[in-house]
């Protein structure tokens, strides 16, 4: 005979048990992009008690994914609360391909970017000598990797339009490349989960967690690269990609109906009048830089020392010019959506760097009033860690979201799914 069902014992475990993956998620979210917290502030933050939080947080450290301290000295009531700290020893390669290097990444838990590798080429590299450089650079880390860390996979900020479902990379027109599987290529070569998405985005993504846009839920991030410039926009908090997770694509905004032909195909898009390779021209570098050595679209040190020393009339104008049309652009964005922050990387933070005033009287004096009045203009926080760390947070996403889960077996594109 049947037995008849037992109605609330199954319900109220699932619940239960969903509730505790839910708040250890809650904890570890936390740790990992606010920093060390003590019990006493998780327990205030999250509205939970303190001897549930110190459950968690023992849970967690059980997963070797939180480490605590003792409080030391306190000036408070009461007992000091322990210090909770991401365990930095859980980790996520991140992969950047532009087209003058290859960059590798190793950044813990917590947002540290604890080893960076910049790999330069001598020509634009195509999808499969990306995934070659990149495999090549982690096997040769491989044996620290496996001793030392946890690694829950790889993530990969490409210049270009990127499927969000599948990281497949449907166009980077600077890179060259078209409907390249460029996560399964990785995944294949390293046998670790890959997911793969746009830079500019993922830079977003990365600026508000732990850079500039800390604390702001409606923030537009642009980035200038040797790949030309990406957006990411940032709406309640929430990154907004469109319906296949192309949104963002600010570079191809209208700032010159007189200006030259994109590659798009239209004409006057901003990365047109606004270009690292124009600024490089106009200071005397080489693309290659003074020391011999590949000048770092995220970085741009030395770009914006020999901008700023030059006395040439020429490198001034130029820095007016590209200053101007950055305006239109930004001006446009600030009308449509209105964003509290503007947060810029790469060679557009050098410009910002020269001339911060300009920018922000020419947006405030086209904009309309009520979104120019509120909106705050200023450089990317993370500078040339920025991709690193943004890469990184989409390979932890996973981890976040169901830490006792995740934390046992990676999931993701891995080289044995079909």
């Amino acid at each position: 005979m049947t037995e008849p069902p037992i109605f609330g014992s199954a319900s109220t475990a699932t619940t239960n048990d969903q509730t505790r993956r839910t708040n250890l998620s809650l904890i570890l979210s936390l740790v990992h992009h606010r920093g060390s917290l003590t019990r006493a502030e998780l327990a205030r933050v999250t509205g939970l008690n303190r001897s549930t939080v110190a459950t968690l947080t023992g849970q967690l450290g059980e997963l070797e994914l939180l480490y605590e301290t003792s409080p030391g000295t306190s000036t408070t009531v009461g007992r000091p609360s322990s210090h909770v700290h991401a365990n930095p020893a859980t980790a996520a390669l991140a992969v950047n391909p532009e087209i003058d290097a290859i960059t590798i990444g190793l950044v813990g838990l917590g947002g540290r970017v604890i080893k960076r590798i910049r790999y330069p080429t001598q020509r634009i590299p195509s999808a499969q000598e990306a995934t070659n450089i990149a495999a090549a650079v982690i096997d040769g880390m491989r044996g620290e990797l496996d001793s030392v860390y946890r690694i829950v996979g790889v993530g990969v900020a490409v210049p270009g339009l990127v499927r969000a479902e599948d990281g497949l990379v449907t166009y980077a027109p600077h890179l060259g490349w078209n409907d390249e599987p460029i996560a399964r290529m990785i995944a294949d070569a390293t046998g670790y989960p890959v997911w793969a998405a746009n830079d500019a985005s993922l830079g977003a993504g990365g600026e508000l967690l732990f850079g500039a846009g800390r604390g702001s839920i409606d923030l537009l991030y642009l980035n200038g690269g040797s790949s030309g410039i990406g957006g990411g926009v940032v709406t309640g908090g929430q990154l907004l990609t469109g319906t296949d997770g192309y949104a963002g694509e600010l570079g191809h905004t209208l700032v010159n109906s007189a200006g030259v032909r994109c590659h798009c195909g239209a004409i006057g898009c901003l990365e047109t009048e606004v270009s690292r390779q124009r600024l490089l021209d106009a200071a005397g570098l080489d693309v290659v830089g003074l020391d011999g050595v590949g000048l770092d679209g995220g970085d741009g040190d030395e770009l914006e020392a020999a901008l700023a020393e030059s006395r040439d009339p020429a490198v001034g104008a130029e820095v007016d010019r590209q200053i101007g049309f950055l305006s239109v652009a930004l001006r446009n964005a600030v009308n449509v959506l209105n964003p509290e922050r503007i947060v810029l990387g790469g060679f557009l933070a050098t410009l910002h760097s020269l001339a911060p005033e300009r920018l922000a009287q020419a947006v405030r004096a086209d904009a309309l009033d009520g979104p120019a009045h509120d909106v705050h203009i200023s450089a990317a926080g993370l500078g040339s860690n920025l991709l690193m760390i943004g890469a990184a947070e989409l390979a932890f996403s996973g981890l976040l979201a169901d830490p006792a889960r995740v934390a046992a077996k990676p999931s993701g594109l891995l080289a044995s799914d079909a």
